[in-house]
């Protein structure tokens, strides 16, 4: 009985961290943080399936041994437990106890204070009905064999955990959705309303311009003059709405675009990064421009910073949005800062947009780069 109180107590207040916030990373790492001290293990880690590329990505992580601390070691790449995940061997209906292919090398070479003697661990796939998500990894010092216990209460905290993941992927879609259909509202209005106004006033000017041809050329010229400018709302008006409604599907807003931008970079890289982002009302060229220089930050992150951790922040400041791209890296020098092409480019970018760009930082102590870009009329 108490075993059975026990489990309902981890199981609730898993609940609360994964229903609490809307942060699903710092959800998942509290989850961690619960299970390895209800099991008395030591370390865990999950890994989960990028919808957008299929490829998995370190989502959270609790207490790695140095080894795993370095991004190389957690990137994206090939391992058995993803392997066995991918392959179908490492199903819904067990819990399979794995040797860890990245920790291998450094427990072939004895390196004991580097794998804080670790060299098994649990997989936990993680499912949302039958939709692959990804895997909870955890693993302890001195391994032993879960209980038969045990391992139900991984298996239902598998499926709280799926439900989150799960309610991320459709709050995404539905942002989606809702960016799509907005955008079909917009075209249908600038046909209904201020297209056909402008050929209306087009048709009303050549008539006009007929019965005025005998009273004299300076009144004919204003006609003419009015006509081509009606002529020209039309044309404008008719490229707005196949812009809105050619867009394609996966023009995300920009905060999931941010997002998808981070979960290809960590799997790649290793480096765990973090988006806060706010939904805000921008033109598209903005947005692109912003997305443009997030990405051209990251590759610099990659191929410069010796980084294990990134955030990147997209929030509004009185009239202005500003995105911060913020890592933990070697920084730079400022005598060099800014003659790199990159640099250059979102400076360029920047300026395009109306706004301006900043570097700060200093070395060993990380870089930040800012954007900031004033919201015309309030942003609408």
């Amino acid at each position: 009985m108490r075993r059975r109180a026990d489990r309902l107590r981890i199981l609730y207040a898993i609940a609360d961290e994964l229903n609490g916030t809307s942060d699903t990373a710092r959800a998942l790492e509290r989850m961690l943080t619960i299970v390895t001290k209800a099991l008395r293990l030591r370390s865990g880690w999950i890994w989960l399936l990028d919808p957008d590329s299929e490829r998995f990505y370190l989502a959270a992580s609790h207490d790695l041994p140095p080894y795993l601390r370095e991004p190389v070691r957690m990137s994206g790449s090939w391992c058995e437990c993803t392997q066995s995940f991918r392959d179908g061997r490492l199903a819904a209906r067990n819990v399979d106890v794995i040797e860890c292919s990245r920790l291998a090398p450094a427990v072939a070479d004895k390196l004991t204070k580097l794998t804080g003697g670790l060299r098994y661990h649990a997989s936990v796939p993680l499912y949302f009905r039958d939709r692959p998500l990804g895997i909870m990894n955890l693993t302890g010092p001195r391994w032993r064999r879960l209980s038969a216990s045990e391992l139900r209460l991984l298996g239902s905290i598998a499926v709280q955990a799926g439900a989150a993941v799960e309610r991320t992927r459709l709050a995404r879609e539905g942002a989606r959705l809702a960016r799509t259909q907005e955008r079909t509202r917009l075209a249908r209005e600038i046909h209904d309303t201020l297209a056909q106004r402008l050929t209306a006033i087009a048709l009303q000017l050549e008539g006009g311009l007929k019965r005025m041809e005998r009273d004299g050329a300076g009144a004919q010229l204003e006609f003419a003059r009015a006509l081509d400018i009606a002529r020209e709302g039309v044309d404008e008006a008719r490229g707005s709405m196949l812009a809105l409604r050619g867009a394609p599907p996966a023009g995300d807003p920009l905060p999931q675009a941010l997002e998808s931008l981070a979960r290809r970079f960590t799997s790649s890289t290793g480096i765990r990064a973090r988006v806060q982002a706010a939904s805000i009302a921008m033109p598209a060229a903005v947005e692109s421009e912003l997305l443009a220089i997030a990405r051209e930050s990251l590759t610099n992150v990659r191929k410069h910073a010796r980084a294990t951790e990134v955030s990147i922040d997209l929030a509004r400041r009185g009239a202005r949005v500003e995105l911060s791209i913020r890592d933990d890296g070697a920084g730079y020098a400022r005598s060099r800062a800014g003659r790199g092409q990159g640099i250059v480019g979102m400076r360029e970018r920047a300026r395009l947009a109306g706004g301006a760009l900043t570097i700060a930082g200093a070395r060993g102590r990380g870089t930040r780069v800012t954007a900031s870009i004033p919201l015309r009329n309030g942003g609408a």
